[in-house]
Order: structure tokens, then C-alpha cells, then sequence
């Protein structure tokens, strides 16, 4: 369980970014790495509980009511709620999950990895865009 380089580089590659914990507050990271990946060329749809529009995506309550395909979920969530949308993602078929930093659950990592996606964990794609 390691964040490999090649891993890194086909989740930035993936288009549809679902960014769970997005909402319209500019003080929250999740806010400001979302703008970056819109910027990067990606397609951000915000999953939050008032399922705001953010930066002009609409947004959605629950990963499984977004009616297009998602690649990537990027959780901005606290650690003990990263396995539920992990196991979500699992179940709506992403290709990867990215936990952004300070986000850690091995089980739930464990379980992405079994189920063929590949898992980020405690990295920012932010972050891992300025290395470029």
C-alpha cells in the first residue's frame, strides 16, 4: 500500500473528479483544490449535503445520484467517514480514489485496491500538480 508515482499520474490523467465535502465556502480546501482541477481541465461535480453549485458545477448529495460516469472520488472528509464513500465508490464503478492529506483508512484502501481501483491516500492533487 504506497502512492506510486504511476499511480498518481493515471488518477490526474482520469477527467470526472466527484470532490466529496465541496461546498461554497472559499476557506475550505476542498474549494480552492476543486478550482485547480476545473483549471487542469477536469470535470468537478461536488457531492455535499445541501448539493450546492460550486465554481458552476452542479452538485449532488450522494455519489450514486450523479448521472454520468466518475473516475475519480476525492475525499475531503474526516478519516472515520472515508470508508462509506470509498465503499461507494467501489459500487459506482470509479476507477480511483484519492484521500486527500491527513484522510486515512487502510481498510478502506484495502478494499478499493481489492475491488481494481487505484488509491491515493493522504496526497493533494494540488499539490501534485505544482511538482510538475
Amino acid at each position: 500500500m504506497a502512492n506510486s508515482p504511476d499511480d498518481i499520474e493515471f488518477a490526474l490523467s482520469l477527467k470526472n473528479w466527484a470532490v466529496v465535502g465541496l461546498g461554497n465556502n472559499p476557506e475550505r480546501a476542498a474549494y480552492g483544490v476543486a478550482k485547480v482541477l476545473l483549471d487542469k481541465g477536469h470535470h468537478v461535480i461536488p457531492i455535499y449535503p445541501r448539493a450546492e453549485v460550486v465554481h458552476g458545477q452542479q452538485g449532488y448529495v450522494t455519489l450514486a445520484e450523479v448521472p454520468e460516469q466518475i473516475d475519480v472520488v476525492d475525499l475531503f472528509v474526516n478519516s472515520s467517514r472515508a470508508g462509506e464513500f470509498v465503499d461507494q465508490a467501489i459500487a459506482i464503478g470509479a476507477k480511483a480514489v484519492w484521500l486527500q492529506l491527513d484522510v486515512r483508512d487502510d481498510a478502506a484502501i484495502a478494499r478499493a485496491e481489492a475491488a481494481g481501483l487505484v488509491a491515493i491516500f493522504d496526497r493533494c492533487p494540488a499539490i501534485e500538480y505544482q511538482k510538475r
